[in-house]
């Protein structure tokens, strides 16, 4: 069961399709998605073309952190369903030829899992080293390490006298490593899903693992390719997995490490390198500049060269944590349509598994909430702390408006009816309002909507070897608003052109291509001729 069904590193030509389920549909009306709501939805995306969901987490949770704080990692949120309606979920995608990709949290779990109640009554309890604990005297804690969240990374337990490390929520404490019996409940635990059928795992803050608090390291810890290649050795090969790692730490170098083709760690990782350009240096996402464009093609094109042939990129520019692509980086009035086309070719034409965030193929756009409408804790913390420190208010609206993690948390906009289709109750987060204009039902009838748009590119993924092959060199690297490169593999060369921005320029195809281009997909009705008209991309088979 654990390898059936899929030729090897089929991941190389897949397409994933990232749900967060608590806002992509309701079925039964509380207004809270569900796993029987996505079963409802597995022909839509049969139909976009996708083969692998990567599921948000679902397992059981007390949602301090969204679910990223697990209280049992074999068992689901009643919030989402049953064990049963998980099963089913894998089975249905299955004969859609869709893989399931659970979401896995291996560096912390809740406090109120199992083996941290356990861990935390005594320090002989056979739990207790499941988890980083340091002695120490009450409100003087090991060191000043401070926790993502804020505050104190050290957490008192009078009970056993000592701290318990975390490098996130007080709720959420990190898993010591160090201890072989932590590390094998885990890979049975992975075996566990891997027999259920799933086809891979997404591994959170995974570059984390080996922290060593003691001397301030979370990130990139000495073991940590130690652990990983353990990890993959007794799980992840004994099946076809795909496996991305998230690493917001990392550089080309360790993501050889962590994608290498041997397939020794995870089949490709997630870096944020192209995220952080568009803010201040040295601030934070919320202190907003103009993206830095030309930085930009540099910073992708040195991933597509770094890793050719030795390593492999996951390709996104949406995910749950960020705001909407076509109002970050397009143009989400006039231009939404073609804007939204432009980067999805953009992202398409490089070599790298592509990642699609729910909505993000109907061109969906952020949102400007009353501030009592916004769910998202790190919003809410961010509104309240820049009020106090007197930040002008229309500023703080300014930087949620643009970087809140809710943008990419409202509902799915199914069609124009009540909650856009989502739910026939309340929803948890209220839905955009653009839902009447913006929704699946209406681009599924418009041969030229966003959708059919990514139905295309997804099929020209499948059909021309030299998207998931091909050498990547990037042309006009100075310009400043053209984004083109070619991809060539044997004598088959891909060419990407595309103006990422809105004003018209003047713009012929390189001559040399003359009466050799055969085009494979375009943004507008209308060859490119003379100029480039705003947002507008094109893909070229060069014969």
């Amino acid at each position: 069961m654990r390898t059936e069904g899929r030729s090897d590193k089929w991941w190389k030509n897949a397409v994933v399709y990232q749900i967060y389920p608590k806002s992509f549909q309701d079925s039964n009306g509380d207004g809270i998605g569900d796993l029987q709501g996505i079963i409802s939805r597995l022909d839509y995306l049969q139909e976009l073309g996708i083969d692998a969901i990567w599921l948000s987490p679902v397992y059981k949770s007390p949602q301090d952190d969204n679910g990223y704080d697990i209280s049992d990692y074999q068992d689901i949120d009643p919030m989402f369903g049953t064990m049963e309606d998980m099963e089913r979920l894998i089975a249905e995608a299955k004969k859609r030829n869709i893989s399931i990709i659970m979401d896995l949290v291996l560096n912390h779990t809740s406090d109120e899992h199992r083996w941290f109640l356990e861990a935390q009554k005594s320090k002989d309890n056979p739990y207790h080293d499941y988890y980083v604990w340091r002695d120490g005297v009450e409100g003087t804690p090991p060191n000043d390490m401070i926790a993502c969240f804020g505050g104190s990374a050290w957490q008192w337990v009078p009970e056993v006298d000592q701290y318990y490390f975390h490098q996130f929520s007080v709720k959420q404490p990190d898993l010591n490593w160090e201890n072989p019996k932590v590390r094998r409940e885990i890979y049975d635990m992975i075996l566990w899903w891997m027999d259920k059928g799933v086809g891979g795992f997404r591994l959170d803050v995974i570059d984390q693992i080996a922290k060593e608090p003691d001397l301030k390291i979370t990130g990139n810890g000495p073991r940590l390719h130690e652990f990983i290649r353990e990890l993959s050795k007794e799980t992840f090969q004994k099946g076809n997995m795909i496996t991305v790692g998230e690493a917001w730490g990392a550089n080309p170098e360790r993501a050889k490490l962590y994608s290498n083709p041997d397939g020794s760690e995870f089949s490709m990782v997630f870096q944020f390198e192209h995220i952080g350009l568009d803010q201040q240096e040295g601030k934070s996402k919320w202190d907003l500049a103009p993206l830095d464009f030309l930085k930009l093609k540099t910073v992708l094109s040195k991933w597509q060269k770094e890793l050719y042939q030795v390593g492999w990129n996951s390709l996104f520019w949406n995910n749950h944590d960020l705001p909407r692509i076509v109002s970050r980086w397009g143009n989400d009035g006039e231009y939404r349509v073609e804007s939204a086309k432009m980067l999805a070719t953009v992202l398409h034409g490089m070599q790298g598994t592509p990642y699609i965030y729910q909505g993000e193929e109907l061109g969906m756009t952020n949102v400007k909430f009353p501030m009592e409408d916004y769910r998202d804790i790190e919003t809410l913390n961010l509104y309240a702390e820049r009020k106090e420190a007197g930040y002008p208010i229309g500023a703080i609206m300014e930087s949620i408006y643009s970087k809140s993690r809710d943008n990419a948390r409202t509902p799915m906009q199914w069609d124009s009816s009540t909650n856009a289709g989502f739910t026939h109750g309340t929803p948890w987060i209220k839905v955009n309002p653009n839902y009447t204009e913006i929704n699946a039902e209406s681009e599924l009838q418009d041969e030229n909507s966003i959708f059919n748009y990514y139905k295309k590119l997804i099929r020209l993924r499948k059909d021309h070897e030299v998207f998931v092959e091909g050498d990547y060199e990037l042309l006009y690297a100075d310009h400043p608003d053209i984004f083109a490169y070619t991809r060539t593999f044997g004598n088959i060369r891909l060419l990407v052109i595309a103006n990422f921005h809105g004003n018209t320029i003047p713009f012929s195809l390189p001559s040399e291509y003359e009466g050799r281009l055969k085009l494979l997909i375009s943004n507008y009705d209308t060859p490119l001729e003379g100029t480039l008209r705003p947002y507008e991309a094109a893909m070229y088979l060069v014969r």
